[in-house]
């Protein structure tokens, strides 16, 4: 088994061995908590809790730290707008959410996002604005090693000289000389206009409670420097992975890497971006109203297929959003599901899966093994999936008991590792809740067979809609009625 995993530093895809053996540590970057989630935040994420699940299946203790940025320009410039006439306490009265508050609102908002579509929680979730001290003992090192200034201008600004670090550009393969000037501030206090800010004095009209003490005056992080700061607090100065969206390469991810080596880190051994989502071939823009957020997805289509559509393409291509790619992700779902309520209704839960073991090694979950080390590659993964699908629908057809159930305990490998399995093994403590469910549903049946073979047809059809809207799903077949809990 070798695990292959593309690097953007390298530009190539190349084998992923763990610095400490047996370990494996995952820093990706979490939002800018100043709006609701919008759709490239939640295929970040359903990407590297991929990435997360595959290195747990192969063996390895992970340690995943998600970052939430909850200070920032964004932040305060929507805080600002927020102001609103209170008409309770008259017109002349305005009302504002302070900055703090809103961020912590969408903070929220994204938490909500993430448990829904089944992101797991990251290890560590630091938030920006509980690390200022580990922020400003960087800047200082960065000082200290001759790549850092305070602003010419006496604004309290401190940046980062890109021109002392000779590596400046090499993760994104640009030239210094060609690239723009840093927009984060105003380029009179720079030696360089590209140099980008560390430290972001206070100004006039901004919150005092934006700002905090520094030797360089009071203010506040940029944004580049909260990652570096907040991933060497919780992974160390060399850590396995750094991930993100494919728009996130330059300038943050290329100045996170220029100041963190600059201050004699090793940082990330690989750098993985996830690809952006467009809708039918173009871009994303709520100013051309093309645009679909997570809620409206959901919305449309249970979290289980909003999560299948979100993750079923490779990490790194283009996911195109179509009106009908929520129908077909559904569509997908529902034959997994179909064959999983198939299986459950011969075996019950006696199909050979022990959660958190995995079993057989077959043909199938070769293919899909080997397509996951693979640089993550899904599609191939889904492609085996849906391949022992319809061979455990042919043996439950055939009669082939050993053969569904050893279908079923490779479809549960196969959906726990992708974070879809929607077949829930009953926990100790709901035994006896499960028990009187199929005393209560198996009556139901007994009654509606019974009505069926008197020929009283309104009376069967009774008993299935009350089922129906109970949430049990029947269906009939040769060997009579079985029903399943109807999949959200």
């Amino acid at each position: 088994m070798t695990l292959r995993f593309h690097d953007t530093a390298a530009a190539e895809v190349r084998d992923f061995v763990p610095l400490v053996p047996g370990k494996a540590s995952l820093y990706y970057c979490g939002a800018t908590v100043q709006g609701m989630p919008h759709v490239g935040h939640i295929r970040s994420a359903i990407a590297f809790d991929q990435l997360t699940r595959w290195l747990e299946y192969r063996g390895l203790r992970v340690t995943v730290v998600r970052n939430v940025t909850d200070i920032d320009d964004k932040i305060l410039t929507k805080s600002a707008e927020s102001f609103a006439p209170d008409f309770e306490a008259g017109p002349d009265n305005v009302r504002e959410e302070e900055w703090w508050a809103l961020a912590y609102r969408y903070e929220q908002a994204f938490l909500q996002a993430y448990d829904t579509l089944g992101v797991a929680r990251p290890t560590y979730e630091p938030r920006a604005t509980g690390h200022i001290p580990e922020m400003q003992g960087l800047i200082q090192q960065l000082i200290d090693r001759g790549h850092a200034y305070p602003a010419l201008d006496d604004s309290g600004d401190v940046y980062f000289d890109v021109r002392s670090w000779d590596k400046y550009g090499s993760l994104t393969r640009q030239n210094i000389d060609d690239m723009q000037g840093a927009p984060d501030a105003d380029p009179r206090g720079k030696k360089d206009p590209r140099d980008f800010a560390l430290w972001k004095g206070s100004k006039e009209g901004e919150p005092t409670t934006a700002s905090w003490a520094s030797p360089w005056g009071a203010g506040r992080p940029g944004w580049h420097l909260e990652c570096s700061a907040m991933v060497t607090k919780y992974l160390g100065t060399e850590f396995d992975i750094h991930g993100g969206g494919l728009d996130l390469r330059f300038p943050h991810h290329e100045n996170e890497m220029a100041q963190s080596q600059a201050a004699g880190h090793g940082f990330a051994n690989f750098w993985m971006h996830n690809g952006m989502v467009t809708y039918q071939g173009e871009k994303m823009s709520k100013s051309i109203g093309n645009t679909i957020s997570p809620s409206e997805m959901l919305d449309l289509a249970s979290p289980r297929v909003v999560r299948y559509y979100l993750g079923q393409a490779h990490y790194r291509s283009v996911l195109d959003y179509r009106p009908t790619s929520l129908e077909e992700a559904a569509a997908a779902v529902e034959r997994i599901d179909g064959f999983q309520a198939k299986a459950v209704a011969r075996f019950g839960t006696d199909f050979g899966y022990v959660a958190g073991t995995f079993g057989p090694s077959t043909e199938a979950l070769r293919t899909f093994e080997a397509a996951m080390d693979d640089d993550l590659n899904v599609p191939r993964a889904l492609a085996a999936l849906h391949e022992t699908v319809r061979a455990g629908n042919n043996a439950l057809a055939e009669g082939d008991d050993e053969a569904g159930r050893h279908a079923m305990n490779v479809v549960m490998i196969m959906t726990t590792a992708l974070g879809l399995n929607a077949v829930a093994m009953p926990a100790a403590g709901n035994a006896r809740e499960s028990a009187a469910l199929d005393v209560l549903v198996e009556a139901q049946l007994a009654a509606r067979a019974q009505a069926r073979a008197a020929k009283d047809w309104s009376a069967s059809d009774a008993i299935r809609d009350t089922l129906k809207a109970a949430g049990v799903v029947v269906e009939d077949g040769p060997e009579g009625a079985t029903w399943s809990l109807q999949r959200n």
